[in-house]
């Protein structure tokens, strides 16, 4: 097995993910199997209860592991199934260490962060590498490893100290150490400084690990001379010296690495220049080229409770660009702060309120994605009102679906005071119930978490014909509440058609409005396996009806790659966020907002 290691320094969010992932890309089309694992020092054993405020999203694997979002970046470049354990924590290894000790496995030795804590980060970097993750048979033949934030933070340092010792275990020739780093330029003088790197890679070495190659993030593309004095400095050859420098969208990142012949230093650095060919990134350059032209827009508003920070949704925006491209229209994500659309608003803050309802009814399509506790409730209950009567396209995900549940309770049904019991215990039309198997006292992991079947009930319907006319489909879940199936037969009378659920029939999964051009719900989460070469059903479905392309769609059965010539791509968002009512954030370009349009935010 072979190694590749990309750290980081200087400053957090300098693309780290984006930058692993690539190198994946590359590697994978050069011929190489690759899989990844993820470090983050946090003593947190899982992402699963942190908010998405703090950290982003919390992305699903199959196997119900709550992750870092990473992981999807990871399972988006690659189109492969990661595990819960490609996740190291801190918190997992002390567990780990903490289980053997109480067992007595030390045999009364004094248990130490070395060599305990190290031997025990080494021996689950060596496991997790030889698990397959590409549907093949054996072990990848690369594994490539990030590890989270920045060089010199005092929580990764068993993680330096363990991968120091790792690198001299597996050997020259078989570790590769890509070190991320930053050559800002100062807007007085315009010069690309590169002291902050010399001291990112002094203090590296300093802790036992000495970088193959640089990777520079910068405005621009290095001097040769900046080039030189890294080189000089640094210890490492110039040819290995390479600027990931702000383009149009992530996309071009793979390309960027390729055409600074980043895979032959880390080929080279692997001893696998003869066993590798050369990289065959068409399908990519492809997809890259259609995303630069596309003009035509589609208008999609996100109702939702983290609309401050897009990261939140990182998979429902990648699963809307995806489908979008495939249509050939370029995305617009308007952010609607769900609490803008309540009456409450109105009188509080007009203004507000009312933008709020003009970036809505200006949208060609509602999308109202997952989440938790009551805060914007009523508003999001509002949103899938205005697109049911209006015949607006609406997608609603787990929390989403269960709103269209509520409303079409109070509305239709005349049950004013249907609720969920998440946000009122007491209603006298529980419409949405909690889970029996679920608990009320802990937290982390008790969840319906991870890939489950949802079967098809009605053959003819929408969601079954966007999957390929299939009988049914694994789709990844999280959530604690579920449609309470004893009020299932009073909706379908009324017009609402449970199309999809799970194997008992009792726990509803897909939902559908058979009068309404595209009014779709579902309990689990599409996006997460959502590929830019294989856009999401659902999300197709969605962009389709809202770009007046959902016939020629549902008679390809879903096929996007017979919907239109080259239908593998990807396209170039613009994505606006408001709150109280005032643009906080626009930026062209990447959706995590790693690369973006010259001025490398990271949201």
């Amino acid at each position: 097995m072979k190694y590749v290691l990309v750290t980081g320094g200087v400053v957090s969010g300098l693309g780290k993910g984006v930058t692993a992932s690539s190198v994946g890309v590359l590697l994978k089309a050069c011929g190489l199997r690759v899989t990844s694992i993820k470090i983050d020092p946090y003593l947190n054993t899982d992402a699963g209860t942190m908010s998405p405020f703090e950290h982003g999203e919390v992305f699903v694997l199959d196997d119900g592991g709550e992750v870092d979002l990473d992981l999807g970046n990871y399972e988006r470049f690659l189109d492969v199934k990661l595990t819960r354990d490609n996740n190291i924590t801190t918190g997992k290894i002390y567990q780990s260490v903490l289980d053997k000790e109480r067992r007595g496995d030390y045999l009364g030795k004094t248990v130490q962060v070395v060599p305990h804590i190290t031997d025990a980060i080494q021996e689950w970097i060596e496991r997790v590498a030889m698990i397959p993750v590409d549907g093949k048979e054996g072990p990848a033949d690369v594994c490539v490893i990030e590890l989270g934030g920045t060089i010199g933070d005092i929580e990764s340092m068993p993680f330096i100290e363990a991968l120091g010792q790792f690198s001299y275990h597996v050997g020259p020739g078989n570790f590769c150490l890509i070190h991320v780093s930053l050559v800002p330029v100062l807007n007085v003088v315009g010069e690309q400084k590169t002291k902050p790197t010399q001291h990112s890679v002094r203090g590296l070495r300093g802790l036992g690990l000495t970088p193959n190659i640089l990777a520079c993030r910068s405005t621009k593309a290095l001097n040769e001379n900046v080039k030189a004095k890294l080189s000089q400095f640094c210890h490492v050859p110039v040819e290995n010296v390479v600027t990931l420098y702000d383009v149009p969208n992530i996309w071009h990142i793979p390309l960027l690495l390729r055409d600074q012949k980043a895979h032959e230093a880390i080929l080279k650095g692997l001893n696998l220049l003869g066993v590798a060919g050369e990289p065959d990134l068409q399908d990519w350059i492809t997809r890259t080229r259609v995303y630069d032209v596309l003009h035509e827009t589609v208008k999609i508003a996100m109702v939702g409770k983290y609309t401050g920070l897009s990261d939140s949704y990182l998979s429902v925006l990648k699963a809307l660009l995806h489908a979008s491209v495939v249509c050939r229209r370029k995305l617009v994500v308007e952010w609607v702060a769900a609490g803008d659309l309540e009456d409450v608003t109105a009188k509080e803050a007009p203004d507000v309120y009312k933008n709020a309802w003009n970036l809505l009814k200006g949208s060609d399509g509602v999308v109202v994605p997952g989440g938790f506790g009551d805060r914007g409730v009523q508003g999001k209950i509002i949103a899938a009102k205005y697109a049911r009567e209006n015949k607006v396209p609406f997608l609603g995900i787990c929390l989403g679906m269960q709103i269209a549940v509520i409303e079409f309770a109070q509305s239709i049904l005349g049950l004013h005071d249907a609720n969920s019991t998440e946000f009122d215990p007491q209603t006298s039309h529980p419409c949405v119930i909690f889970m029996p198997e679920g608990s009320k006292t802990h937290m982390g992991g008790t969840m319906r978490l991870g890939s489950r079947r949802t079967y098809f009930k009605v053959p003819n319907c929408k969601s079954a014909k966007l999957y390929g006319n299939v009988s049914f489909v694994d789709e990844r879940h999280r959530h604690r509440y579920e449609v309470n199936p004893d009020m299932v037969p009073q909706f379908e009378n009324a017009g609402l058609s449970f199309v999809g659920s799970d194997e008992t029939g009792r726990r509803m999964e897909v939902i559908e409005l058979p009068s309404h051009p595209y009014f779709v719900g579902a309990q689990f989460h599409p996006e997460f396996k959502s590929r830019p070469g294989k856009p999401s059903a659902l999300f197709l479905g969605l962009i389709a009806a809202a770009s007046g392309q959902l016939d020629a769609v549902l008679q390809n059965y879903g096929n996007a790659s017979k919907l239109l010539p080259n239908g593998m791509s990807n396209g170039k968002p613009i994505v606006k966020s408001y709150q109280n009512g005032n643009a906080i954030k626009s930026s062209n370009g990447s959706l995590n907002g790693v690369y973006s349009n010259g001025n490398g935010v990271h949201h």
